[in-house]
């Protein structure tokens, strides 16, 4: 490890100093383990281009994880990002289990897609839209089903978000699930840093999302406890009050609306973009997307940018809601150039 350094940054009229490890992109202590397909899973803080970092809040235990495995699929230009939110008793056996097990779904989801382009006599590299759409689809549909077997007990024991990002070459394609979140920043004309949100907040007071909801019987309404936050809620009893409209598990609303089946967003990268950046709400909720990128994109060295995002979101918590709890945070950067 390389020697430490201090960073302040400011919140208010307060200025809060954060002691944060220099950047070593060959630090050892960033090691990895191989994963499905000969992909290497990080299980440091930092690469060349990713810096992740995940802290508890004050809720108990830290139902955050999240997950970087670059080569995905055996393929140098292919990297793997997730962030995973859990929720409910057993929120944290979810999140886990998912950020254990949805890569490899994926990859060799993608592979079968892409064995299949060859065999018609595509390039391997350049797949359809909708086999990319049916790769997310089928391995997220999976997820959901393994969890049932695996996890819950009773209909009640909670579920997870997902927010996913696979990178290959000049291609980002983006799986959501839930409010966890994907912002991306790129560099205006006039040189100043543009946030551009690349995801859809899926709550259910969203029209076609709570439509949907509706048509299948579940219902969406605010408690009297808490006005400004619609939920969905099963057609005749007062429960669970879920504030996404999808997610994994949670599966006494499956039938209700509730879906596992993700929003995709596909970009293709330019010049001007910088970084992505992928957190739970335990971020999104006292930070701004601006304030979110103007923090990584000061952040001294890039392996420092994600603990140095969730520090300050703690702090905003503090200064914001001093009388409620803090919430776990999960940040991953992925930088998309040199």
């Amino acid at each position: 490890m390389g020697g430490c350094c201090s960073c302040n940054v400011t919140f208010g009229e307060k200025v809060y100093d954060i002691d944060s490890e220099s950047d070593d992109y060959n630090n050892k202590d960033t090691t990895y383990e191989e994963g499905y397909g000969g992909a290497r899973i990080m299980l440091g803080e930092s690469s060349k281009f990713v810096s992740m970092y995940s802290q508890k809040g004050r809720k108990g235990i830290n139902q955050d994880a999240l997950t970087v495995w670059e080569e995905f699929t055996g393929e140098k230009d292919m990297i793997f990002c997730g962030v995973f939110d859990g929720h409910g008793p057993l929120g944290h056996k979810f999140s886990q289990s998912i950020r254990d097990n949805l890569p490899s779904k994926l990859s060799a989801a993608f592979q079968m897609a892409q064995q299949n382009t060859t065999s018609y006599g595509e390039n391997q590299h350049n797949m359809s839209v909708a086999s990319w759409e049916e790769s997310f689809f089928k391995s997220f549909i999976e997820m959901d089903e393994e969890l049932a077997l695996k996890v819950d007990y009773d209909g009640f024991s909670g579920g997870s978000t997902a927010v996913t990002i696979i990178k290959q070459k000049d291609q980002l394609i983006i799986g959501n699930l839930g409010d966890s979140r994907a912002v991306l920043c790129t560099r205006a004309d006039d040189n100043h840093f543009v946030p551009v949100q690349l995801t859809v907040d899926l709550k259910p007071d969203i029209p076609c999302e709570a439509l949907r909801i509706v048509n299948c019987g579940g219902r969406v309404f605010a408690a009297e406890e808490d006005p400004g936050v619609k939920r969905l809620w099963m057609p005749e009893e007062d429960c669970p009050g879920l504030a996404m409209s999808r997610a994994f598990g949670d599966f006494c609303l499956k039938n209700c609306g509730l879906t596992s089946i993700p929003d995709l967003v596909y970009r293709k990268i330019n010049k001007q973009d910088q970084f992505v950046v992928l957190a739970t709400d335990g971020v999104w909720d006292v930070l701004t997307n601006n304030e979110v990128i103007t923090i990584v994109a000061s952040a001294p060295k890039r392996s420092m940018a994600a603990k140095i995002l969730v520090k300050r979101a703690v702090q905003a918590w503090r200064y914001k809601y001093p009388s409620s709890g803090v919430d776990d945070c999960a940040v991953i950067c992925l930088f998309l150039n040199n």
